[in-house]
């Protein structure tokens, strides 16, 4: 009879020490692609609009001069070196990096189809996060609980004119990039910790 008490006591103190352990353990919160992408997006949301840097090669000079964005205005004995003025409209949707309004065209030779130079739109756009992984669990310094995923960031085209959309879409622009976000538990909720 005192075996089946002192049994009966441990039972009673095993599920009641089972009890606590589990109210006192909080189950951790998911973390869906959506919510992440949120995120990310907000943070990019919250920073400075940014211009656009697009790359100009052989092919976007000829449509920007098509796009009456820039005009010829000195030709060099060489004859493949040249100097090109923005013109009312071009200076209303780029500028140049170092400022002015004269971009000074100088390929290696007359068949230099890799050279080109860089123009930022004019319109500051937001970028955009699209294509989140699935976040992953990681270990990041400090904290209890993290999450990781990659994602695309994409510059913003919406507001710039057509014509200089296509030149953006010509070989050397890169309009989008694999980057790495991190999140972190804090206080019960998903925080944006880093983009890398």
């Amino acid at each position: 009879m005192k075996s089946a008490m002192k049994l009966k006591v441990v039972g009673i103190l095993a599920f009641a020490g089972m009890s606590l352990l589990v109210s006192g353990c909080k189950s951790t919160p998911d973390l869906t692609q959506t919510e992440a992408q949120s995120m990310i997006q907000a943070n990019y949301d919250h920073a400075t609009p940014v211009g656009t840097n697009i790359t100009v090669n052989d092919l976007g000079m000829r449509q920007g001069i098509t796009a009456k964005y820039w005009n010829r205005t000195k030709i060099y004995p060489n004859k493949y070196w040249a100097d090109f003025t923005l013109t009312a409209d071009g200076k209303k949707v780029l500028k140049l990096p170092g400022g002015g309004d004269t971009i000074q065209w100088r390929p290696e030779s007359l068949t230099d189809d890799k050279y080109s130079i860089v123009v930022v739109t004019v319109v500051a756009n937001h970028l955009k996060a699209r294509d989140v992984s699935e976040p992953q669990d990681e270990v990041i310094a400090g904290a209890d609980t993290a999450k990781g995923a990659s994602f695309t960031e994409s510059v913003n085209l919406e507001g710039v004119p057509e014509a200089l959309q296509e030149i953006a879409h010509n070989p050397g622009n890169k309009l989008s990039t694999t980057r790495q976000a991190d999140f972190t538990l804090e206080g019960g909720a998903w925080k944006l910790h880093s983009v890398q």
